[in-house]
């Protein structure tokens, strides 16, 4: 069975492993930390990214978001991302979802940007631990 997710134990692990790895991907649903994948992601609804300041509490920050989203992060193509952004230092948290083929993911990535009426700016594959800005 699937370990159930818990604030008090997930929240810290999941600020810590993003100052860590300046960004992760969690999926809500298994309580884990996904791996490094072969694919391209980005925000699945753009309009609802946070994006912080890095002077915020990030635990605090995480509880609110996830809160605030957890129906849409439970959907099975999706999961938590955060993002530290390396020139400004702000946190991203997102609604992160993906695609294997990288035109594709463009594709996909500008699309949602334009229906959310906010730019996604970034589309990254951990696998190659690599960021195409758009």
């Amino acid at each position: 069975m699937a370990q159930q997710y818990t604030p008090e134990i997930h929240l810290p692990q999941i600020a810590s492993a993003t100052l860590e790895h300046n960004g992760v991907a969690f999926k809500l649903d298994t309580c884990q930390f996904l791996q490094p994948m072969e694919i391209w992601s980005f925000p699945k609804y753009p309009g609802r990214t946070a994006i912080l300041p890095s002077n915020i509490n990030l635990v605090d920050a995480l509880r609110d978001f996830i809160s605030t989203n957890e129906q849409l992060l439970r959907e099975p193509d999706c999961w938590l991302g955060t993002w530290i952004h390396p020139s400004t230092h702000d946190f991203y948290l997102d609604i992160a979802t993906g695609c294997a083929d990288l035109e594709e993911a463009k594709r996909m990535a500008l699309a949602a940007s334009q229906r959310d009426g906010r730019k996604i700016v970034a589309i990254y594959n951990s696998k190659q631990n690599r960021t195409i800005y758009l």
